[in-house]
């Protein structure tokens, strides 16, 4: 169908094919609805891309707050251990010390005890070794450090006590050792008349001997042959210049015919220690150290002692 139209006597009239309008309509109606259609899909692409970034930041957000967690408790991790550490530190410093008192300790005693050099050697461990069982199932430790540590102090401490005890014990001995007459009153001499029954050199007649005489040469050092307290120093008939101390345990030891005495009445000497210079004093042929051994107030025969066979009980 057609319309013409006129819009004046001189004008020339429009013509319009309606079949061709209809046909423009539907053409801009189909695209103006993929217009639309193109519109709704950018809204909804934008919404979902607007929710999926929200959702992700909120996982960004929740990671890092599990993160700056974690750091919180590796924090307390790490500080918690460094404390373990240095309490564990602690108590190796303490057992290290506790070994080294021990070493020490048995060092003093391998030299109380007097035992051979390189016997017990304290400054490396034992030497450990032996076949394995083949037939015994292995198992892996317990390892509870702090209580292994506990366990190894308790058995520090008492080794510790019982070889202090044993130290007390050889140091008694030792100082009991001292008291006791050893060895020659003079170191450069030998035994020139002995205990007992003898001709007297004075009267020719046969006379009881209370000790050992040692020629010497005059002026020879006379020793203390155990650590004791000067009882006597002076001059005593037939003996001349006389020094006796007093050993304590019931022992006693003249040193006569001294040239001089160097030590006084209550004076305290130890063994080995110079208390007279060899004389010719008193009744005497010549220069010499007659020795005397007393026990409980009775003469004994100094050989023994001067010999270091007498031990103390």
């Amino acid at each position: 169908m057609n319309i013409i139209i006129v819009a004046s006597s001189n004008a020339m009239p429009t013509t319009l094919d309606l079949k061709c309008w209809r046909m423009r309509s539907k053409i801009i109606g189909a695209i103006a609805a993929c217009a639309l259609f193109c519109v709704g899909i950018g809204v909804v692409a934008a919404s979902a891309f607007s929710n999926s970034r929200d959702r992700a930041l909120h996982d960004v957000a929740a990671m890092r707050d599990a993160i700056s967690r974690q750091q919180g408790d590796l924090s307390q991790l790490e500080t918690a251990s460094r404390r373990d550490m240095d309490a564990l530190a602690l108590q190796l410093g303490s057992l290290q010390a506790q070994a080294t008192r021990l070493n020490a300790l048995g060092e003093r005693l391998t030299e109380i005890g007097k035992l051979g050099d390189g016997e017990f050697d304290f400054a490396k461990p034992p030497a450990l070794g032996g076949a394995e069982d083949p037939v015994a199932a292995s198992h892996t430790l317990d390892f509870d450090l702090a209580g292994n540590i506990d366990a190894l102090r308790d058995q520090f401490t008492f080794q510790e006590t019982e070889l202090t005890v044993l130290e007390n014990l050889l140091l008694d001995r030792k100082a009991r050792n001292a008291l006791v007459p050893s060895g020659y009153p003079v170191s450069t001499s030998y035994i020139g008349s002995p205990f007992g029954s003898r001709v007297d050199p004075i009267n020719g007649q046969m006379e009881t001997h209370l000790g050992l005489d040692f020629d010497a040469e005059i002026g020879s050092d006379i020793k203390a042959v155990a650590a004791g307290v000067v009882a006597f120093a002076g001059d005593k008939s037939g003996y001349g210049h006389v020094v006796e101390i007093d050993h304590g345990n019931g022992y006693m030891t003249r040193y006569a015919h001294n040239s001089v005495n160097l030590v006084k009445v209550g004076e305290r000497v130890k063994f080995g220690q110079a208390i007279a210079k060899v004389g010719s004093t008193g009744r005497s042929t010549g220069p010499h150290c007659h020795f005397e051994v007393w026990l409980d107030g009775k003469v004994v025969n100094p050989y023994a002692y001067v010999k270091g066979k007498i031990k103390p009980v």
